[in-house]
């Protein structure tokens, strides 16, 4: 497959992820009603089958219409999933963030408050977390264009949330 495609095709998913399950299900609907429409436009080639076949395309509808239905609740589903492990994730998020922006230094395994005193001269944190983050993720690699490094290293946090019901 093309990075093209992949890009496509990743894009497409981030899109779906992004839209509210109540959206998603909408879509699907829409989508749905698109295709029997096209499909209404070309009932003359549903003419030209035979009966027997004409009964099976009728059946496959109708498996598709039981699987939009399944996909519909999955989205749901999902959407419920994902924001009961957000809840999980943000703890963890807030100790990279204090990492990254050395809020805490990292002893063996501890995280202890970062001394200002003692590591005056030392840099803090991890910098160009985010830059380099974004540099080496197959998604926005290509997104990120020479020009815009400069401000990206100032970067100190980058967050995701769900916006229940976007406008």
């Amino acid at each position: 497959m093309s990075n093209a495609k992949q890009q496509d095709g990743l894009n497409l998913a981030d899109l779906g992820a992004a839209l509210s399950a109540e959206d998603r299900a909408g879509l699907v609907n829409a989508l749905k009603d698109k295709l029997q429409s096209l499909a209404g436009k070309h009932t003359d080639i549903l003419e030209t089958l035979s009966p027997a076949v004409k009964k099976r395309v009728e059946f496959l509808r109708e498996i598709q219409s039981q699987h939009d239905e399944l996909e519909a609740k999955f989205f749901e589903e999902r959407a419920a999933l994902e924001a009961k492990y957000q809840k999980f994730y943000e703890p963890l998020y807030a100790k990279r963030y204090d990492i990254v922006n050395g809020v805490v230094e990292v002893e063996g395994n501890k995280v202890e408050s970062a001394d200002e005193s003692d590591k005056a001269n030392e840099e803090k944190g991890v910098p160009g977390f985010w830059l380099t983050a974004m540099k080496t993720n197959e998604v926005l690699a290509e997104e990120v264009q020479e020009r815009d490094e400069e401000a990206l290293k100032y970067l100190r946090d980058i967050k995701w949330c769900r916006i229940d019901e976007p406008k």
